[in-house]
Order: C-alpha cells, then sequence, then structure tokens
C-alpha cells in the first residue's frame, strides 16, 4: 500500500485534513528511521482493536518508516495451557516454564500469534514475515538467573543484520520472544519476556524509538487516577519516580525496559494505551500523543 492510498484510506475514516498536516513534520521527522514496537496487553484481545494496530503500523510503514513489530501472548497461552489441562504456575508473580509449558509457548506464539498478526498487516496492505529467535539465529538468550523460573532466558545476542535484510527488502518483521539457548541450554527455546525482547532488538538496531503498546495509559502519578498521567519524562526523572514510588507494581519491568533501551541509543521510549483506537498514530504522529513518552538524557 503507497503513502497516498493509506492517506485517503484514514481520511475516509474519519481523519480530516487538517489532522493529517498537523502530522506532516513529526512523518518528515521519522522518515527513514526505525521504530521497534512491542505489541500485547488488551489491544491483542479485541478484534477491531487488532485491525486498528495493523492500520496503524502499516500507516507508519507507507509513510517512510521502518518498523519491526515483537508481540507477546501471554493470555493465548494460558488458555491453551487451560485447555490441555496443563498446571500454570508463577513464581514471584512470572510464569515458570518447564518443558510442555515451552513446548505450547513456542506453539502459540510462532505459529498462532505470529501468523494471525503477520495476516492482519498484509490484509491492511504490507508485508509482514514472521519471526522468531530460532530462525535464522535473531535471538539469542542465557538462562534467567533472578529466580528458578525454569526455561526462561535473557537475550544475549540480537543478529540485527537479519533484521536490516528484511526491513531493507520493504518487509515488516514480526517477531516472537521465543530465543535460542546458549551455554548449558545449547540448542533449547527459551521463553523470553515480549518487553525485554523489545528492548534488545531497538537496542541492536540503535532505534529511533521504542513503543510499549500495553492495556494501561502510561505511567501514573497516582494509580487510582486515570488523569494523572505523566505525558513526558526524561531518563533521570524515571529513576526518581521509582524511588518515591511512583512506579510500581508491574509498570516496574516496562519503565526498566524502556530506561535499557535508552540507555543503550535509543532516543526515546513510549508506553501507550492500545486499548485506545489507533493509539500509535496518535502517539507518534500528534504534538499531544495519548501516552507516556520518555527521552534520553541528551535529547
Amino acid at each position: 500500500m503507497g503513502a497516498a492510498f493509506c492517506i485517503i484510506n484514514f481520511m475516509r475514516n474519519g481523519t480530516n485534513s487538517s489532522e493529517l498536516i498537523r502530522a506532516l513534520p513529526h512523518i518528515k521527522a521519522l522518515r527513514g528511521k526505525t521504530i521497534v514496537i512491542k505489541y500485547g496487553g488488551g489491544a491483542m484481545i479485541n478484534s477491531e482493536l487488532k485491525a486498528s494496530v495493523a492500520e496503524d503500523i502499516v500507516f507508519t510503514a507507507a509513510v517512510g518508516i521502518r518498523v519491526v513489530l515483537v508481540h507477546g501472548g501471554g493470555p493465548e497461552i494460558d488458555a491453551m495451557l487451560k485447555a490441555v489441562g496443563k498446571e500454570i504456575r508463577f513464581v514471584n508473580g512470572l510464569r515458570y516454564t518447564d518443558e510442555e509449558t515451552m513446548n505450547i509457548a513456542q506453539m502459540v506464539l510462532c505459529g498462532k500469534i505470529s501468523k494471525d498478526i503477520c495476516a492482519l498487516i498484509q490484509r491492511a496492505g504490507a508485508q509482514a514475515l514472521g519471526l522468531c529467535g530460532l530462525d535464522g539465529g535473531l535471538l539469542t538468550a542465557v538462562r534467567s538467573r533472578v529466580a528458578d523460573l525454569g526455561l526462561v532466558g535473557e537475550i544475549d545476542r540480537v543478529n540485527n543484520a537479519l533484521l536490516e535484510n528484511v526491513l531493507n527488502g520493504g518487509v515488516i518483521p514480526v517477531v516472537s520472544p521465543v530465543a535460542m539457548g546458549t551455554g548449558e541450554d545449547e540448542g533449547r527455546s527459551l521463553n523470553v519476556n515480549a518487553d525485554t525482547a523489545a528492548a534488545s532488538v531497538a537496542a541492536a538496531l540503535r532505534a529511533e524509538k521504542l513503543v510499549l503498546i500495553t492495556d494501561v495509559r502510561g505511567i501514573l502519578r497516582n494509580v487510582l487516577d486515570t488523569e494523572s498521567l505523566i505525558s513526558e519524562a526524561d531518563r533521570q526523572e524515571l529513576d526518581k519516580l521509582k524511588s518515591a514510588g511512583v512506579i510500581n507494581g508491574g509498570m516496574i519491568p516496562k519503565v526498566d525496559c524502556c530506561a535499557r533501551a535508552l540507555d543503550a541509543g535509543v532516543k526515546t521510549a513510549h508506553i501507550i494505551d492500545g486499548r485506545i483506537p489507533h493509539s500509535l498514530l496518535l502517539e507518534l504522529f500528534t504534538n499531544e500523543g495519548v501516552g507516556t513518552l520518555i527521552k534520553a538524557n541528551d535529547v
């Protein structure tokens, strides 16, 4: 799908010309740059929202921005585990992955979810290629030492040359967070957190942006008040917000992934709510945005 066709399509869906003109500076600033998007949360459940995300990705690619998509899939993995009568086990809130769970996770992530996302993107008008860490040595990982989580890994290498080849061919890589184990796990599949996988990919590609599409508005000063959104912060402020207890619970690992990417050279990170239709376009191409924008200290 060409950029002109995308613009016409969005105008038919209610986007007026003045909104597109206001988007132009953002499009020009990002043209030719790479952004890594982590896709997960509530936006993966609703069929209309899934189509909306696919349209946003195709629009973004059509205006000349290089897009890499890394996806999660926890709810679908849980559903399959329940369907086969497999116990779902957590250690300190983190999924424990034994051999059987790993096999199911690989089947769901690299099979069903990856192919469904590729189909949505292609239906919206762009080419997509599903990859996991086992394909072409894309992701290698070592066993996590944080806790005894079984076959859970931390990425130690990203084959960015493979991703560059796909991007240079005008194709959107859709990456499943399953990595090839190294060391004592040589040749084994390891389950990797999708947020950390996206951060590692963004760092390896020296991406302009890392965008986490999730099911919260962003960083809130008060988790009980959805209107307390922190719309912008810099890298140093993240540490202060954590120390003050503003960043807590499930937001901590997301913010840590953003910090890791920024420290590795990514210019900005964004946490946005995928339950808002076209939240990606609103975040990337408007001055106001819809989520939390986190800047590197030197930006």
